[in-house]
């Protein structure tokens, strides 16, 4: 069932290939489907994301919370990663967002500024890179640029790169918003064609269909969209967000029809560790559960 992708299928280097084996094979449930703990929402929300649990804010807790919960990554900027990462190493594969922007100025033009490099992903023991693409952004161009030398400096020295495809600007909010079945199928394509070898999106909205491409104006149901989304990345693994915090019943059926779906994998932040740590846990094994139903040979 679904478009499910090995790895000696995907044409990778052989640095690539052994960091994401190492990611998928050697940590969480080493079954090829992955589980992420993205930690980058202080820099992108502020520090008002980790009200709902303060003990959040210490990034020492989400790391031990990482191990704990068998993750197979965690997703950090570089300013954390320096500062309290070296206590895990190794413990947990480690992603290094080497973008980021804060909420203050509007989307209207959104574009996430390079802070790190692939170099200091490498010096500090990553398993891969994670870059922001903001598609359909008036900053597209310029975008796309910047991704070139990241993409290039990844080839050189065979690291993974995961791009976080997210449509933006008022151009994808008059087509039917960003996270309508039309963004979300069109940001896994450019994701593929720009070269990422895993693409994070959101989970499709298909419902959302205000002034949308002709084909994509119809009825969809939710796996229908999730499928199309996964097929479109063709041979670049997907990971699925779990966005914003939402209830657990309607979170974990979307989880179910990414699986279905042949997605690689979840990527889940804020509805994780936005509750206490049992809270945390007991959810993390219900999604290491459906995981576990979805191996990839």
């Amino acid at each position: 069932m679904g478009n499910h992708k090995p790895l000696r299928e995907l044409g990778l280097d052989t640095g690539k290939k052994a960091r994401l084996h190492r990611i998928l094979y050697q940590h969480g449930l080493g079954n090829g489907k992955a589980m992420f703990l993205p930690y980058d929402q202080g820099l992108e929300h502020g520090p008002r994301d980790f009200f709902a649990n303060p003990a959040s804010a210490d990034p020492t807790y989400i790391l031990r919370l990482a191990v704990e919960g068998g993750f197979n990554g965690i997703a950090v900027q570089i300013g954390m990663v320096e500062k309290f990462y070296w206590d895990y190493a190794g413990e947990v594969p480690l992603i290094v967002k080497l973008n980021g922007k804060t909420e203050i100025p509007s989307d209207d033009y959104a574009l996430s500024p390079v802070n790190a490099t692939v170099e200091d992903a490498v010096r500090l023991g990553a398993d891969a890179v994670g870059y922001t693409l903001y598609i359909g952004s008036p900053a597209q161009h310029e975008d796309f640029t910047q991704f070139a030398a990241v993409r290039r400096d990844a080839q050189r020295l065979g690291m993974p790169v995961v791009i976080w495809a997210y449509p933006r600007g008022a151009a994808i909010e008059a087509k039917g918003g960003k996270d309508s079945l039309y963004s979300v199928h069109y940001a896994a394509r450019i994701a593929s064609e720009l070269g990422a070898d895993v693409v994070k999106v959101n989970f499709p909205h298909p419902e959302k269909r205000s002034a949308v491409p002709a084909p994509y104006d119809g009825e969809f149901s939710n796996q229908e969209a999730i499928d199309a989304v996964v097929a479109a990345a063709g041979r670049t693994l997907v990971l699925v967000s779990g966005g914003e915090k939402a209830g657990d019943e309607k979170m974990l059926e979307k989880a179910k029809e990414s699986m279905r779906a042949g997605a690689a994998g979840l990527i889940f932040g804020r509805n994780v560790w936005q509750r206490d740590r049992e809270d945390s846990l007991r959810l993390v094994g219900k999604l290491r559960d459906i995981l576990a139903e979805h191996p990839s040979t």
